[in-house]
C-alpha cells in the first residue's frame, strides 16, 4: 500500500486574485467621479445671484432733481396670468431725485427675462409717466421729467 504524503496546501488551486481597489480602471473611474463632484460643488457655490434693482430719477421741467416726488412701479399686463400686484412698489425720491427699488427677491436664476413695468410719478401739480424693462441681475435706470397736469 502506497501512502502519499500530500500537503493540504498542494490540493488548493490558487487563482490570481485582483484587488479592485488597486486596479487602474477602478482608480481612474473613482478619481473622475470625485473630480466631477468637487467641480459641481465649487461651480454651484460660486454662481451667486447679482441684485436686480431699479433706479428712477425724477427731474423738474428745468432739469433739477425733484426731491420728495412720489414714484410708483407696477405691472400692467394686457392679459393678466398671475397676480401682477406683487410687483407693485412705491417710494419717495431723495435729495438727488432718485427712488430705488430692489426686485432681487422676485427673480429666480434661470428665468428668461424679468418684467416690463409702468412708472407713475408726481409732485405737487406735476407728473410724469414712463415704462421700464427690468433686466435680471442688473441695475436698471430710467429718468422722468415732470410736466404740469392738464386742468
Amino acid at each position: 500500500m502506497l501512502i502519499f504524503d500530500i500537503l493540504p496546501e498542494a490540493l488548493c488551486v490558487k487563482a490570481i486574485k485582483s484587488n479592485p481597489m488597486t486596479t487602474t480602471t477602478f482608480r481612474s473611474v473613482l478619481t473622475s467621479a470625485l473630480m466631477v463632484l468637487v467641480l459641481a460643488t465649487v461651480f454651484t457655490a460660486c454662481n451667486k445671484e447679482d441684485p436686480t434693482t431699479v433706479v428712477i430719477t425724477v427731474k423738474d421741467a428745468d432739469g433739477r432733481p425733484a426731491e420728495m416726488a412720489y414714484v410708483r412701479l407696477f405691472a400692467n399686463p394686457a392679459v393678466p396670468r398671475a397676480d401682477a400686484s406683487r410687483l407693485l412698489m412705491e417710494a419717495m425720491t431723495d435729495a438727488a431725485g432718485n427712488a430705488e427699488f430692489d426686485y432681487s427677491g422676485f427673480y429666480e436664476q434661470g428665468q428668461a427675462g424679468f418684467a416690463v413695468l409702468d412708472i407713475l410719478t408726481f409732485r405737487d401739480s406735476t407728473y410724469a409717466e414712463g415704462i421700464i424693462k427690468v433686466l435680471e441681475e442688473e441695475t436698471n435706470e430710467e429718468t422722468l421729467i415732470l410736466k404740469p397736469m392738464d386742468e
